[in-house]
């Protein structure tokens, strides 16, 4: 059975994490798609909060994932950090959402 280098990494912290983070996101697909997937989550969110519809809020993990997972399956090829590392992928999204809307990182 082979492991990947997050199976085996331990971080300390998330700016040790937010750089391998990246290296598991090289493919520009995978990018725009976890892009899409945390902007819909943000108007999905804003929306149940304005209607008050609160059996959308079960929406929000299938689409703020599904998107990313779809892009790291079928454009990325890999295992989505998430499964090791929650938290700090999770923070990693929004992190590199912000870095893509600044333009530090390539959209």
């Amino acid at each position: 059975m082979s492991t990947t280098s997050s199976e085996l990494k331990h971080f300390n912290s998330f700016a040790e994490f937010y750089p391998f983070y990246l290296a598991e996101h090289a493919n520009k697909t995978c990018r725009r798609l976890h892009f899409v997937g945390s902007t819909l989550v943000l108007c999905l969110l804003f929306s149940t909060l304005i209607t008050q519809y609160w059996a959308l809020l079960w929406l929000l993990p299938i689409i703020g994932y599904g998107f990313a997972w779809i892009g790291h399956f079928f454009f990325e090829h890999n295992k989505p950090a998430t499964f090791k590392h929650p938290l700090y992928s999770f923070i990693g999204d929004w992190v590199m959402a912000k870095d893509m809307l600044i333009g530090k990182i390539p959209f």
